[in-house]
């Protein structure tokens, strides 16, 4: 005979390394998300977001980031935010008709891209209400990381552009098996051309702010071939930063036999990248 489930039952505590982390789900600026946390007691020192790919939902990255949660001993950990991208997830069932396939990732890009602002705000108002002094006496000082895989380095490259105009200035952002030439012919609506021709990163490389970027990719992607979307994309970031000086601020990365998929080299390069911004203990 099975007991009937009751969800004040002790549970497993998920570990990163040996080490303790929590999992909560909450509905943020009407974005279900979930969040991986520190563990009770200890302060949130670091905001990531990670946004997946197309098709794809949150609860694929379960785990993925969640090093960055479970942190130093002592020393806090970061805040690991995945929400679902628009039309995404639980949110599939508000897909407009009548879009192709690629429309129906940019329609996905532009909405998430726009919602971003609404959600951290919702994030700020419900955590630090709720958690308190473990989100700081500033939420807001924390400083802010972006990951985004495929469709999600899209994302994450228009908002280190669109959020410091919004009050959220980004730290770093890591950009991983995507592209920034975003040449998209099969895409017509007049509202989804008009994004792709203001955020294109290739285009429009000059005008981002030159902040701490990794950009990686794998070397035997079929969806994003390297030399048709990396080296276009590096080349473009690379002048950037060597024009603004700060050439250290991008690292490249590229990984020998990796297809369309966030591998655990791949994995280890965004923590190693990410942890290089996290504050003193």
């Amino acid at each position: 005979m099975t007991r009937a489930f009751d969800p004040a039952d002790p549970h497993a505590t998920p570990l990163a390394g040996g080490r303790p982390y929590r999992v909560v789900r909450r509905v943020l600026g009407g974005v279900p998300c979930l969040l991986e946390l520190p563990p009770e007691g200890q302060a949130v020192t670091a905001l990531c977001v990670v946004y997946h790919g197309a098709w794809a939902a949150k609860e694929g990255k379960l785990g993925v980031y969640a090093a960055l949660a479970a942190g130093r001993a002592g020393g806090g950990g970061a805040a690991v935010l995945l929400p679902d991208a628009a039309l995404h997830g639980e949110r599939q069932g508000d897909t407009p008709p009548g879009l192709n396939a690629r429309e129906y990732v940019w329609e996905s890009v532009r909405r998430t891209v726009a919602e971003a602002p609404a959600l951290l705000e919702a994030l700020h108002a419900e955590f630090s209400a709720e958690f308190g002094p473990e989100f700081r006496p500033d939420f807001r000082s924390a400083p802010l990381w972006l990951v985004g895989s495929s469709m999600g380095g899209y994302v994450v490259q228009t908002l280190r552009r669109t959020l410091p105009d919004a009050g959220f200035p980004v730290a770093r952002t890591a950009a991983l098996i995507t592209s920034g030439v975003w040449q998209e012919p099969e895409v017509r609506g007049p509202h989804l051309r008009a994004f792709l021709d203001t955020y294109r990163p290739v285009t429009h490389v000059a005008e981002l702010p030159v902040t701490p970027l990794l950009l990686a990719s794998g070397e035997a992607d079929p969806t994003f071939p390297l030399a048709a979307h990396h080296a276009p994309t590096a080349a473009a970031y690379r002048a950037a930063f060597a024009q603004a000086g700060a050439d250290a601020g991008l690292v490249e990365r590229t990984f020998a036999g990796v297809g369309h998929y966030t591998s655990v080299q791949m994995q280890s390069a965004v923590l190693a990248f990410l942890e290089g911004g996290r504050p003193p203990a």
